[in-house]
């Protein structure tokens, strides 16, 4: 059970964050518990979907943006956004089993994908204090320095939306998948 009250429903929501409630439905159809969440807060949903939206325009590919949320989400222990972007991982980005649970472990079976996801983990883990040799192999692989500033703020905006989740306790609305579980 939420320690928040998350709004039952899109017209439940504070008024200013209707409008994006109704972006995020269209755009997948739903609006999940984390959206409705984060909606009691106009300007924190204001800023997320932004930066969201900002990066989905950026230059790493869906799969590789899943893969990594994938990686941030086990390594922070978030239930909710594991098993939301598995979800989402499986059925928008078409990733397979074995790659989702590649990239819980912090890998990919993808050699180029492999060294950011790889890279990712190590953000988190390390907490950014990253060494030579990581932001070597990263750029070894074909990423360029905008795309390594990228894939940090996908790690920086992942590990918001699992500590917004592991705060609240969200319920989880999709498909459950527990951290550590085998995948």
């Amino acid at each position: 059970m939420s320690r928040f009250p998350v709004p039952a429903t899109i017209a439940d929501a504070p008024a200013a964050s209707r409008p994006l409630l109704e972006a995020v439905k269209k755009q997948l159809g739903v609006a999940p518990n984390l959206f409705r969440l984060v909606s009691l807060s106009p300007a924190a949903l204001e800023g997320y979907l932004g930066l969201s939206g900002a990066l989905s325009k950026g230059a790493l590919p869906a799969q590789t943006r899943e893969r990594i949320a994938l990686a941030v989400a086990e390594a922070n222990g978030c239930d909710y956004c594991l098993s939301a972007h598995a979800y989402l991982g499986k059925n928008l980005a078409k990733l397979d089993d074995s790659e989702i649970a590649a990239n819980r472990r912090g890998h990919s079976n993808d050699p180029k994908a492999d060294a950011a996801v790889a890279f990712a983990a190590k953000v988190v883990r390390q907490r950014g204090h990253i060494d030579e040799e990581a932001l070597r192999a990263v750029r070894l692989a074909g990423y360029d320095d905008a795309q390594v500033i990228e894939i940090v703020l996908h790690v920086a905006l992942n590990t918001w939306t699992n500590y917004v989740n592991s705060v609240a306790q969200t319920d989880i609305d999709f498909p459950v998948i527990r951290v550590g579980e085998a995948a």
